[in-house]
């Protein structure tokens, strides 16, 4: 046989096992696969039944580990650190800073721009066509330049990207192409109860999958760390959570997603026996938004509310004499609200259930269709009555909108640069603020005649020209008759204490 012939059969040869062994390798990834989905699947329904509390938190550690990512993140930003709060920083691993709760910064030496590097977790939750998509926090996720994701198989996926997120409940969505995944199984998080036992994952320090328990310590907090604007109905917990889980799942027993695990509540920065995490009664349909449509819309009602527990005095007044419920404290001009509502209404229904607090409401509003009907039980006028009310489209920025209230547009608050809102529990615990009413600074425009004068969000106006103010209606009543020009005293108070500050136009 000629040498040419030889050299030709040899190449040919080769290209076959070439072949053969790059399909012999496909065909046991895809071996490898089915049966790490179906040990999956075979172990869901022993947990069904398995009786040995060990073996149950193997098995769900089974079951949840495969759907458990760490998200690696830089973010690109103009001159200062990511505003995240300082409970969510301590919930967020950053490269290389252990005890430092900012990103790790680089200077990218472009007109002031910085970058920003860090570490947390998702969940997968669905996996088709070759991509998977992944839930965790806006707090890990947006605004993110660059993601790369690792699996539990420790596989890299470069060039995550993000589908969308919500600062309100600091949820995020991010998209790998990828396959042979294995998503979570939704769990119902309106099933549990204090004393349940809860399991947190995550990548804690970067270590993929890690797994620690505990039980439910309380539902339905509010921790006041996602601002005026954010959605809280945490669930506490006391399983050990430290940096580098924010976004991963917390499971039920039957190794369900229950939560997303989102911050603690630590004086050390360390763990002390709180963690908080987003139900999935409201993480799984912002899940299913951002997935769709990459973007959130809320139903919006355009009014001012207070509990009833926190206005026994205004609602006494109206002759009410329960001690829950929601007071109406102002209705928004052409709102949706203000074709059935008026001030000092006290809702305590929505829909047939029983509205507890401002916070139930405004979730349980947002949660709506907006262009939905929603029927409103309210006390007026000494009685009960039913009122209906077609919601609209909850804006952007609802304090953006105007603060009229009763006809009364605070418009001089807005000239001097402020922004202002009723004093709430809620406000009062997020500000640390000793007082029961006033009027707290919620933003103050750079450069106003209030921001040059040194007013900062979470000041308290108690009075306005030596006249006591105890709402944000009121100080904006009383600065409307104020002459800015000649100057404004307002007596503020903060953490600090209490002090005049005078505030002049120029």
């Amino acid at each position: 046989m000629s040498p040419v012939r030889k050299s030709w059969r040899a190449a040919v040869l080769s290209a076959a096992v070439l072949g053969t062994a790059v399909f012999g390798v496909r065909v046991f990834q895809d071996a490898q696969f089915a049966y790490a989905e179906q040990s999956v699947n075979a172990t869901r329904q022993e947990l069904a039944t398995v009786e040995d509390s060990s073996a149950v938190y193997r098995d769900i550690h089974k079951v949840v580990e495969p759907s458990v990512v760490e998200i690696q993140v830089t973010k690109t930003v103009q001159n200062a650190p990511t505003p995240i709060p300082p409970m969510l920083q301590r919930f967020f691993h950053e490269f290389g800073g252990e005890g430092q709760f900012n990103f790790p910064q680089q200077d990218l030496g472009d007109g002031g721009q910085m970058r920003e590097v860090g570490t947390g977790s998702g969940v997968i939750m669905d996996a088709s066509d070759g991509y998977g998509y992944i839930l965790t926090n806006n707090h890990v996720a947006g605004g993110a330049s660059e993601m790369t994701v690792t699996l539990s198989d420790g596989r890299v996926i470069k060039d995550a990207t993000l589908v969308g997120a919500d600062p309100k409940t600091d949820l995020a969505v991010v998209k790998i192409k990828a396959d042979h995944l294995i998503p979570a199984a939704w769990g119902n998080s309106t099933e549990l109860d204090s004393g349940d036992h809860i399991l947190a994952f995550g990548a804690p320090f970067g270590y993929v999958g890690s797994m620690t328990h505990g039980i439910v310590s309380a539902l339905h907090r509010q921790a006041g760390i996602l601002g005026a604007d954010g959605y809280e109905n945490f669930i506490q917990v006391d399983a050990p959570i430290n940096p580098g889980n924010s976004g991963g799942p917390l499971v039920n027993l039957k190794g369900q997603v229950v939560g997303i695990d989102t911050a603690i509540a630590s004086s050390s920065g360390g763990f002390q026996g709180i963690g908080f995490a987003i139900p999935s009664e409201e993480a799984k349909p912002v899940y299913e938004q951002l997935r769709q449509s990459g973007k959130i819309t809320r139903g919006w009602l355009g009014a001012e509310i207070q509990n009833v527990a926190d206005a026994n005095d205004e609602a006494s007044s109206e002759g009410f004499t329960g001690h829950t419920g929601v007071l109406i404290r102002g209705v928004m001009h052409n709102s949706p609200a203000a074709s059935a509502l008026q001030p000092g209404d006290i809702v305590t229904k929505l829909d047939g259930r029983v509205i507890e607090n401002a916070s139930e409401l405004r979730n349980d509003i947002a949660a709506e269709t907006p262009g939905s009907k929603v029927t409103l039980t309210i006390f007026r006028d000494g009685k009960q009555q039913d009122v209906t009310v077609k919601l609209g489209e909850q804006p952007a920025n609802p304090q953006a909108i105007s603060q009229a209230t009763s006809g009364h547009e605070n418009g001089s608050a807005a000239a001097m640069g402020l922004r202002l809102e009723n004093l709430t529990g809620q406000s009062a615990r997020q500000y640390g603020l000793s007082e029961k009413s006033g009027a707290v600074v919620t933003a103050v425009e750079p450069n106003s005649p209030a921001g040059q004068a040194g007013i900062q969000p979470g000041d308290l106006i108690t009075r306005v020209n030596r006249q006591p103010v105890s709402t944000a209606e009121q100080a904006g009543e009383a600065l409307a008759k104020a002459d800015v020009k000649s100057g404004v005293q307002l007596q503020i108070e903060n953490q600090q204490g209490t002090e005049l500050v005078f505030v002049k136009a120029g």
